[in-house]
């Protein structure tokens, strides 16, 4: 299990980005965790711990639910990554560079685990479950565990693979090859080379398509072949989620994917772009090679599930099967989007409505706001309340609770909120009142963007929450009831 030779740069490798993807997991934490899931968050995360019961949502934070437990320990995980990147937790020995990579994915599952709608993404488990294993990888003096290598190849399997069955089982533009004409335009958050993609033609969306079911259905398998078939394999994933990040912000989790194919590319292969030095013996103890054994039982074993979920007429995807997310299942875009709906949210300083009342908008860091503005690029940045934001819309009106909470803290001018958004139409003074409305949103033609210079256009679809100040009986109300 240990030493099996040719992999001492993949795992390398391996450990630098998987640490990365943790950086950026972190530094969301940093930016984001206290406005959304604070103790005077969104969604407060004391709250939530008087309702859901330890063992069922283990986290760190059910001891000390607090902003400054919150601030700290992200900080920390910004700390721990980048020691992690640059090898400082390797220079102290195998045991310090375990605890690393330990305390990196106990905290980074402390914040999933009380994270709620705002942490419920599929690419949270990915990352979990990649660092478990991560932390049994060793270090650069010890012999690389070949097993671990080929469960995180096992990993990569269900990402892809799940994500091509969803989809086989999903939405009917999977099988006629019509997904992509309509995808580009209605993603979660489009990026700047998304009004491109789209506009291709409708022949190259349908190869688009077949080229996806044939790197999701057919490849995964080669992951497990023989050299040099598990590297091609490896390499058609890494060239697919390279074309997904190019056209789309899809957070971490295009860049978290082609991680996993690192595991299956070979050092003869990484040697030409990464000219490592190969010690010429490594290390080995006992307690390691028992520990990867016991690991490679444990994880085996709680894979089972997953893998009939494969199999299931029933799959469901994007789930957990434990609390402490060792092993998930995974699936993207089953359903593509046909329409595009965008919330529009505005406040106004005047004291009394009426139809010629002046209202100006709150604009987005990511999501669609002003026709004029291109889409950005955050990806492999997470913008958690942005993607919520797209959630929310497929509702005709507001149905969440943290999106009243939202209405709220804007009344309230809440500083921590509005470094969320991109701009604060009321630097100065709160807007007395505030109203969100609901447009379809498509990209302009090429003709209309040469005339106007506009990326999008709309069309108003009716009022998604009514016009409200801090005095509505009816939000003060809702207040009461969520205790905010």
């Amino acid at each position: 299990m240990l030493d099996a030779g040719g992999y001492y740069i993949t795992r390398l490798v391996l450990l630098k980005t998987i640490a990365f993807v943790y950086l950026i997991g972190f530094l969301v934490v940093v930016h984001q965790f206290i406005p959304l899931l604070g103790e005077k968050g969104l969604l407060p995360v004391p709250q939530f711990i008087k309702q859901v019961p330890l063992d069922s949502s283990p986290s760190l934070f059910y001891f000390i639910p607090k902003d400054w437990a919150f601030k700290l320990f992200g900080v920390l995980g910004v700390v721990l990554s980048l020691s992690a990147i640059f090898g400082f937790s390797e220079k102290f020995g195998l045991f310090v560079h375990i605890l690393v990579w330990f305390l990196l994915w106990v905290l980074y599952l402390s914040f999933v685990n009380v994270g709620q709608t705002f942490y419920a993404f599929g690419w949270e488990s990915l990352l979990l479950e990649t660092g478990f294993l991560a932390i049994f990888l060793g270090d650069a003096s010890s012999k690389v565990p070949i097993v671990i290598i080929w469960l995180i190849r096992l990993v990569l399997f269900k990402v892809m693979f799940g994500a091509g069955l969803i989809k086989l089982r999903g939405d009917q533009c999977w099988k006629d090859l019509t997904c992509l004409i309509y995808h580009y335009e209605t993603q979660p958050i489009p990026n700047p080379l998304s009004w491109f993609f789209h506009h291709s033609p409708v022949w190259f969306h349908k190869a688009e398509v077949l080229f996806n079911h044939f790197v999701e259905l057919v490849v995964p398998f080669g992951y497990f072949l023989f050299q040099p078939i598990a590297g091609v394999a490896g390499a058609l994933t890494l060239l697919f989620h390279l074309i997904l990040a190019l056209s789309g912000n899809f957070a971490f989790l295009s860049f978290l994917t082609a991680v996993l194919a690192i595991a299956t590319l070979p050092d003869s292969l990484l040697l030409r772009i990464f000219p490592v030095v190969i010690p010429a013996t490594l290390t080995s103890t006992s307690i390691q090679s028992v520990s990867v054994i016991l690991i490679t039982i444990l994880v085996g074993i709680l894979n089972i599930k997953p893998l009939l979920n494969l199999i299931s007429p029933y799959q469901i995807m994007n789930t957990s099967f434990d609390p402490l997310h060792l092993v998930n299942t995974y699936g993207a875009f089953g359903t593509i989007t046909k329409v595009r709906n965008e919330i529009i949210i505005e406040g106004t300083d005047d004291t009394l409505i009426s139809e010629s009342t002046k209202w100006k908008e709150y604009e987005f860091i990511g999501k669609p706001g002003k026709l004029d503005r291109i889409p950005a690029q955050i990806a492999p940045y997470h913008l958690r309340l942005d993607w919520l934001m797209w959630f929310a819309a497929f509702s005709p009106t507001a149905q969440d609770p943290w999106f009243v909470h939202l209405m709220q803290k804007i009344l309230e001018g809440d500083k921590k909120i509005l470094s969320l958004l991109s701009t604060n139409p009321f630097p100065d003074i709160p807007p007395k009142y505030v109203r969100a409305l609901l447009y379809t949103y498509n990209f302009t033609s090429v003709k209309e963007w040469r005339k106007t210079g506009n990326w999008w256009k709309r069309e108003f679809v009716g009022e998604y929450f009514p016009v409200v100040s801090l005095d509505t009986p009816q939000l003060k109300s809702v207040i009461r009831q969520f205790g905010w």
